[in-house]
């Protein structure tokens, strides 16, 4: 009888302990499945990336290392990004525009006897691009995978332009995007104009930027918003480091489908062997120190259509072809000009990112951040003040805006602030 119970024992034992080597065994397979599966996510995502990269960096006939650490390969005008857009297959490349706005350098006159100090930009420390070609900031690995996706990268949020026609203000606040900016409405527009503090403002959080820039604007604040944007930005997310850096954007669709910053996907047109989009830009300004400049102009050739855009007096950098665009194809209907940033709020507190200088607008010059000289182009191609001009700002406490007039610098205005202070929680 106990010969039969220690039998007995020695069976339950012996399924037990088969039990749990198919458990065991049953967690391996899982755990080898889950990591099999990771695997496969990570080579999918690898060559994904890989795949990307080679779409967007073009094959070089020559590079430039930067001091600054980014790489400038100078390709063949013929072979840039532009030109994986369907409809820009069999395009003549137009060299120069047909126009310029009208009193264009007039201001330029004054500014050679000031004899004021040319921004540049960080690469040209090592070397130039030769004739034919145009210089492209590489693309790494590391930028595509700081995107919240591959789809995503190189793109604004939906809802980041400002509508200072809208009263809502979880409308204003819903993407973290805030602005100070001057703005005109009720006209037809065909170009913007501005002289352009450059800072290096201070950002809290890695997907948090700050920037200053011009906005030609069609259409509604909806779903079918065009943009044109140029100026300059300070961006971790996109570029990996705080350099202050030359950047364009454009949208045909509020930021959903179409457009990028850069050269970062098919669209814009560059012709300047000298200027590189999203490429580190110096001197810059000092707080009670050196003040330095930027001037940005971007209007619509009257015979082509096209929308160009220049950088200083000396550099007119490319074009958006006008068949990208649906309302500005004819024309602007907003102007705005002036600063963003991104609030993230990440523990439910404003973040320090500054705007500008990262102070406010009656700190006044050689401390607060400024836009001076702004102009529109009217329907007769000319540069000129503009008129019945706004401003808007989501909250004054942490970021504002105020316009002013004068002779030496026409319509201006200082803008910008710390975020986080005392009033801005």
């Amino acid at each position: 009888m106990a010969a039969r119970r220690g039998f007995s024992f020695r069976r339950c034992l012996l399924a037990a302990l088969l039990l749990l080597a198919f458990a065991a065994a049953a967690e391996g397979n899982a755990d080898r499945s889950s990591s099999q599966r990771r695997r496969r996510q990570l080579l999918r995502q690898q060559r994904q990336v890989h795949s990307h990269l080679r779409r967007v960096n073009k094959r070089p006939l020559a590079s430039i290392e930067s001091p600054d650490g980014d790489m400038i390969d100078c390709v063949h005008i013929s072979n840039q990004p532009a030109f994986d857009h369907p409809f820009l297959k069999n395009h003549t490349i137009q060299m120069r525009p047909a126009y310029h706005p009208e009193g264009l350098y007039d201001e330029s006159k004054v500014a050679s006897q000031q004899n004021t100090q040319t921004i540049t930009q960080m690469w040209h420390k090592n070397g130039k691009c030769p004739e034919n070609t145009i210089p492209i900031r590489r693309t790494k690995k590391e930028d595509v995978l700081r995107a919240s996706s591959i789809r995503r990268y190189g793109k604004k949020k939906h809802r980041s332009t400002p509508n200072p026609m809208s009263v809502d203000p979880d409308m204003l606040n819903e993407s973290g995007h805030q602005h100070a900016i001057a703005y005109v409405e009720g006209d037809k527009y065909f170009g913007a104009k501005a002289t352009i503090n450059v800072w290096q403002p201070r950002i809290e959080q890695a997907n948090e930027f700050s920037l200053s820039q011009l906005w030609i604007l069609g259409g509604s604040f909806g779903q079918d918003l065009n943009s044109i944007e140029a100026g300059w930005q300070v961006s971790p997310d996109l570029y990996g480091d705080n350099n202050t850096r030359l950047f364009t954007y454009w949208t045909s669709d509020a930021y959903q489908a179409t457009g990028c910053y850069n050269l970062l996907c098919s669209g814009f047109i560059q012709i300047n062997n000298q200027i590189a989009m999203g490429a580190s830009i110096f001197p810059l300004s000092n707080y009670g120190g050196s003040q330095y400049d930027i001037n940005i102009l971007v209007w619509k050739d009257p015979k082509e259509g096209n929308w160009w855009l220049q950088f200083g007096n000396d550099y007119v950098l490319g074009y958006w072809p006008s068949f990208l665009f649906s309302y500005l194809a004819d024309s602007a209907s907003m102007i705005e000009w002036g600063g963003e940033v991104v609030n993230s709020e990440p523990d439910g507190s404003h973040t320090s990112t500054q705007m500008g200088s990262g102070h406010f607008p009656e700190e006044g010059f050689g401390k607060s951040s400024y836009f001076k000289n702004i102009q529109v182009v009217d329907s007769s191609n000319n540069l000129r003040a503009p008129s019945g001009v706004g401003s808007f700002t989501e909250q004054s406490n942490c970021y504002d805006v105020q316009n002013g007039n004068n002779g030496d610098w026409g319509t201006y205005f200082y803008y910008g602030g710390p975020g986080k202070n005392a009033n801005c929680p």
